[in-house]
C-alpha cells in the first residue's frame, strides 16, 4: 500500500513550508501563549488574510463559495503544516473545517452569501456553543432553549467551556426546540451573532491558558428565523456531521511530533539520551505520534472519496488525545522543574495536552463511542 502524498500535494507543502518560514517569522510566538490570549489573537487575525490572499484559508471548499476546489487532502497538508507550527489560525481552523462546510451543506442562498464570504477572507472568527453546565459531553442532554417569538426566535441559555467566544464573531449554537423528552429529536442549530444584545460573555480563570475557556450567557436573546441553520428539530444530523469533522479537524499530533523533536535535541544537549528509560519513553510517545497520524488518515480518506463520515473519527481523536498526552508527560520527566517554567515548550506541551482530552467531546466519550460502534460492545 503507498502512504505517500501525491505529487501535488507534496509540491503544495513544500511552497507552504516555504510560506510559513517567511511569515511566521514576523512575529508568531508559536503557542507559548493560551488559545485565545490577546497575543495570539491578534497575530491570527492579520496572518489569516495574507493567507487568504495566497487562496490557502479554503482550499477545500468548491469555488462557487470562494474556495480553490482542491479537495480534502491539500486542506489536510495545510492542516499539519499549521499545527506543527502552534496554529497561527487561531480559531479560523474551526471555521473553515466545519462551520463553513456545514454551512455549504445546510443552509441557505442568503445564508452561503451572508457568511461565507466573510470566512474566506478571513475576516471573521467562530465559536461552538455546545457543553452546558448540566449537560457536559452528553449534548443530547442541552437545556439552553429556543422558543418561537414571531418571525423570530427567543434563546435563553447558558454554555460553557467555549473556547475563543471573547474573539469570536459568530456562535454555532445548539438550543433545543421541542421537548425535553424529544432528547435528540428537539435539537436545532443557531448561526448567532455574539453581538445580539442579551449574550453576555465571561471568561472562565484556568491554568490551561489565558482566555482558553468562557461562559456564555443567553438572557432573551432576540434572533430572526433566518439564523436558524437547517429544518427546526432537525439540527442533530448537522451535529452528528458536524462533530465527525472537528475531531480530525485539528490535527494534533503534528505539534505533538515536532515538539518530540525538540525535547531530543534538549534531551541531547542535556546528555540524557543514552538512558534507556527515556529511550522507551521517547519510542512510546513517536509511536503514538505516528499511530494518531495514520488512523487520521483513515477518516481523510474517507472524506476524499465523499463516503459518510464514520465511527473511525472516533478511534482517530482518542489516538490524537494520547500522543498529546504522551508528549506531555515526557516533558515533565525529562525536563523536571524546567518543564514548569512559564511558555517552556514543556509547559505549553502540558497545557495543550490538558485541552486535547476535552476539545470536540472528551476523550472517555471518545473511548465509550469506539467501545459500542466499533468494537460492538454491549452498553452497560
Amino acid at each position: 500500500m503507498e502512504f505517500a502524498f501525491g505529487e501535488a500535494d507534496a509540491a503544495f507543502r513544500s511552497d507552504l513550508v516555504g510560506f510559513l518560514d517567511r511569515e511566521l517569522a514576523k512575529g508568531w510566538t508559536r503557542s507559548e501563549y493560551g488559545l485565545g490570549s490577546a497575543v495570539h489573537s491578534d497575530f491570527s487575525k492579520d496572518f489569516v488574510r495574507v493567507l487568504a490572499a495566497e487562496g490557502w484559508l479554503t482550499p477545500h471548499w468548491p469555488q462557487e463559495y470562494g474556495g480553490g476546489g482542491q479537495g480534502a487532502w491539500q486542506h489536510f497538508v495545510l492542516g499539519e503544516e499549521m499545527w506543527k507550527r502552534g496554529e497561527p489560525r487561531g480559531p479560523q481552523y474551526m471555521n473553515v473545517n466545519w462551520v463553513g462546510p456545514a454551512i455549504i451543506k445546510y443552509g441557505t442562498e442568503e445564508q452561503k452569501k451572508a457568511l461565507l464570504p466573510p470566512i474566506t477572507r478571513g475576516e471573521v472568527f467562530w465559536c461552538q456553543g455546545f457543553s452546558e453546565p448540566e449537560a457536559g459531553t452528553d449534548l443530547a442532554a442541552l437545556r439552553t432553549r429556543a422558543t418561537r417569538d414571531g418571525d423570530g426566535y427567543l434563546l435563553n441559555g447558558q454554555k460553557i467551556w467555549t473556547s475563543y467566544a471573547n474573539e469570536a464573531d459568530y456562535c454555532f449554537l445548539l438550543a433545543r426546540t421541542g421537548s425535553v423528552a424529544d432528547g435528540r429529536d428537539g435539537i436545532s442549530v443557531f448561526l448567532l451573532p455574539l453581538n445580539t444584545p442579551g449574550v453576555e460573555v465571561r471568561r472562565i480563570e484556568g491554568f490551561v491558558g489565558a482566555h482558553s475557556f468562557n461562559e456564555v450567557f443567553l438572557t432573551d436573546v432576540r434572533v430572526p428565523a433566518d439564523c436558524l441553520l437547517g429544518e427546526e428539530n432537525k439540527g442533530w444530523d448537522i451535529v452528528r456531521r458536524t462533530l465527525a469533522y472537528e475531531r480530525v479537524g485539528a490535527p494534533r499530533y503534528a505539534r505533538a511530533a515536532r515538539v518530540l523533536d525538540g525535547l531530543a535535541e534538549w534531551c541531547r544537549t542535556a546528555d540524557l539520551l543514552a538512558d534507556a528509560g527515556i529511550q522507551e519513553q521517547f519510542g512510546e510517545a513517536r509511536a503514538l505520534c505516528e499511530a494518531a497520524r495514520v488512523l487520521v488518515y483513515r477518516v481523510i480518506d474517507e472524506r476524499a472519496k465523499a463516503k459518510e463520515p464514520s465511527p473511525l473519527a472516533y478511534q482517530a481523536r482518542a489516538a490524537m488525545v494520547q500522543a498529546e498526552r504522551a508528549v506531555g508527560d515526557l516533558a515533565l520527566d525529562v525536563m523536571g522543574s524546567e518543564a514548569l517554567v512559564e511558555k517552556s515548550v514543556g509547559d505549553a506541551q502540558f497545557r495543550n495536552s490538558l485541552g486535547a482530552g476535552i476539545a470536540a467531546g472528551s476523550y472517555e466519550v471518545q473511548l465509550n463511542l469506539i467501545t459500542r460502534l466499533i468494537l460492538k460492545l454491549p452498553k452497560e
